[in-house]
């Protein structure tokens, strides 16, 4: 499945239809953010979710979240641009993934993550009646953009919410992430927020 060609369409479909619908957007940081940001402003009204239970230590949590705000003060969006703060929910995360916390990065526990982390963008998009929601989080080539889509889509049918699909990675969007978050002196982690991605990555730098 060509999921950035999926998206590419229904951004057509929106542009021909003459007006800005409003999306629920997911994100894991700032970084991730930018260049998804970039590319849908002049499609929607964007409201970033900020909702990451498994990002540890709370003093990193709060980190991530202060350079997303920073990112979203000074990006020149088009259309209307705003954040949604939400709780931790860390307990929450850990009771999601509990037997699964030995399991390597980009496993089973990463897809439990995913789900939390989607279901509850989808349950605040349907409540709140944006016209779609999605995620930053295919714009990573650390993560399963299949899967991602895979639950996107689940979870639309679930809750009769619009799931954008996407593949932010697609046409260099990595890069253009990474060009971004230079240009806006962005700070970039080196692990994607729980403590186990967070061991596994001291293991690997111990290593080198």
């Amino acid at each position: 499945m060509n999921y950035n060609k999926l998206m590419e369409e229904e951004l057509i479909k929106i542009k021909e239809n003459g007006k800005v619908p409003n999306i629920l957007l997911h994100s894991c940081c700032a970084p991730c953010s930018s260049h998804v940001i970039d590319t849908l402003t002049p499609y929607f009204n964007i409201t970033v979710l900020y909702y990451n239970p498994n990002i540890e230590p709370f003093e990193e949590y709060s980190k991530r979240k202060d350079e997303e705000i920073k990112f979203i003060k000074n990006f020149p969006n088009i259309n209307e641009l705003s954040i949604m703060d939400c709780d931790h929910d860390n307990e929450l995360f850990h009771k999601t993934i509990k037997g699964l916390e030995k399991e390597k990065e980009g496993g089973a526990r990463c897809i439990k993550c995913y789900y939390l982390r989607l279901e509850k963008t989808a349950l605040l998009a349907k409540e709140k009646k944006f016209d779609y929601f999605a995620t930053t989080l295919t714009v990573s080539p650390l993560k399963n953009s299949h899967k991602l889509n895979e639950i996107g889509q689940y979870l639309s049918n679930k809750y009769d919410i619009k799931y954008l699909f996407s593949d932010f990675k697609k046409k260099e969007g990595y890069k253009h992430s990474i060009e971004l978050s230079q240009k806006y002196n962005l700070y970039r982690q080196d692990y994607c927020g729980c403590i186990y991605s967070k061991e596994e990555r001291e293991i690997k730098k111990a290593q080198s």
